[in-house]
């Protein structure tokens, strides 16, 4: 009985000190989260509630979300691809 106790507790302290808040609750990890960006690329976005819950209730569990990629949204930032308007040439008339 001993035995399974402890074993349970050990089980739950790994589990504490192993998940964070963004691992646990932010879904799957796709590879945008996982790569780093390369120079000349944006930065990914944080999920800003994560990292502060992990750094107010536990503050290990900003690492392990930072190594996991997980602290991180899963989506780029959306980037404007509007075209500014060109302004128009305009038609010459007649010959000169």
């Amino acid at each position: 009985m001993k035995k399974s106790r402890n074993l349970l507790v050990l089980l739950l302290a790994v589990s504490i000190f192993t998940s964070s808040c963004a691992t646990v609750f932010g879904g799957h990890i796709n590879s945008y989260q996982r790569t780093k960006p390369l120079p000349g690329q944006p930065q990914r976005r944080l999920r800003v509630a994560a990292f502060i819950v992990d750094i107010v209730l536990f503050w290990p569990g900003a690492i392990i979300d930072f190594a996991t990629g997980a602290i991180y949204r899963p989506t780029p930032a959306p980037v404007d691809t509007q075209q500014p308007a060109s302004n128009p040439v305009p038609a010459q008339s007649g010959s000169k």
